[in-house]
């Protein structure tokens, strides 16, 4: 499955939708990445003056990434023929790093077990400079619906 097949597979759209490009997959890992625009309504209040992005929408580039693209991939073509959800099922992520508006993120996940459609990740985000924003483990499932 090429990385543009799995992109247009995952089940989120703009406004929701925290991918914007698969660096590298294969059946181990992901790396993904996730421009956060400087129009985004969290902005607003999230801090008055001083804004940063909230830590639930960092959770969520590393879940799109690490649960979504990599859980699509390892599915295979059986899921072209379905629409996939995710639901993430437990996450734990420590925050070290602030992301603010306008920065490109780059979420790495790789996997620690894929078994009966349920999908255990260590996922790592980094900034443009290279250094860690937040980590931590990922668990999700791949809940395949048919279309129509």
């Amino acid at each position: 499955m090429t990385k543009n097949e799995i992109l247009q597979l995952l089940p989120y759209a703009p406004p929701f939708l925290f991918v914007d490009t698969i660096e590298e997959i294969d059946a181990e890992q992901v790396t993904g990445t996730y421009t956060f625009r400087p129009d985004m309504p969290c902005y607003q209040g999230h801090f008055k003056g001083h804004p940063v992005t909230p830590g639930v929408l960092l959770t969520e580039v590393m879940a799109q990434v690490g649960l979504a693209c990599l859980g699509i991939y390892l599915s295979g073509d059986e899921i072209k023929e379905q629409l996939p959800a995710v639901a993430m099922t437990a996450s734990q992520v420590d925050f070290y790093l602030p992301v603010l508006p306008g920065e490109t993120v780059k979420a790495q996940a790789t996997k620690i077990y894929f078994r009966f459609n349920k999908l255990k990740c260590r996922v790592a985000l980094y900034n443009t400079a290279g250094e860690i924003v937040c980590e931590g483990i990922i668990e999700g499932m791949i809940i395949k619906q048919k279309n129509g």
